[in-house]
Order: C-alpha cells, then sequence, then structure tokens
C-alpha cells in the first residue's frame, strides 16, 4: 500500500507543476476542515435537541 502510495506521488510530481500540487493539498485541507465543521454543527444540533426536549420535560 506505502509503495503504491509512494508510485503515485512520484507520478503526481512528474505531471503536476509545483503550484498544482499545492492546489490539489490546500483543496483537500479544505475538504477536510468542511468534515470537520459538518462533525461540529451535527454535534451541537443533536445537543440543542436534547437540552429542548430535557426542557419540555421539566415543564
Amino acid at each position: 500500500m506505502r509503495r503504491a502510495l509512494k508510485r503515485l506521488e512520484s507520478l503526481e510530481g512528474l505531471l503536476l507543476s509545483r503550484g498544482h500540487r499545492t492546489a490539489r493539498r490546500n483543496a483537500w485541507t479544505s475538504v477536510q476542515e468542511d468534515r470537520r465543521r459538518a462533525r461540529a454543527r451535527t454535534e451541537a444540533e443533536r445537543l440543542l435537541d436534547s437540552a429542548r426536549e430535557g426542557t419540555r420535560h421539566a415543564t
């Protein structure tokens, strides 16, 4: 698996200029950050829903 990754990275280096590689890495970092925010948003919604339900039961 590592060999395949190394080969792909080498091929990428040959085919893409440094600017393209940087752009691809930046795009991937952006995707990861979007996923992190989506998880945080989902967790916040879950907590808010739980708090609302807890409040309804208390009254």
